[in-house]
């Protein structure tokens, strides 16, 4: 299990590239790297109207995965 480092300011870029199992959470979620990938998960949720703790929750449970 890896501890992990992803908070309300990692980008989509950074984890992604970190901890690569959470490229399926963002694609579940529908968020890409195109266009938002170097925005902070914070505004990435707000902007999209996302459940922040929830994606932050889905995005640890993929990385305790790995």
């Amino acid at each position: 299990m890896q501890t992990t480092t992803i908070t309300p300011d990692t980008t989509v870029n950074d984890a992604s590239t970190r901890f690569p199992a959470t490229l399926r959470v963002f694609s579940a979620w529908g968020i890409d790297a195109c266009c938002g990938g170097a925005k902070p998960l914070a505004e990435v949720a707000e902007r999209h109207g996302f459940d922040l703790d929830a994606l932050l929750a889905d995005l640890h449970e993929a990385t305790e995965e790995e």
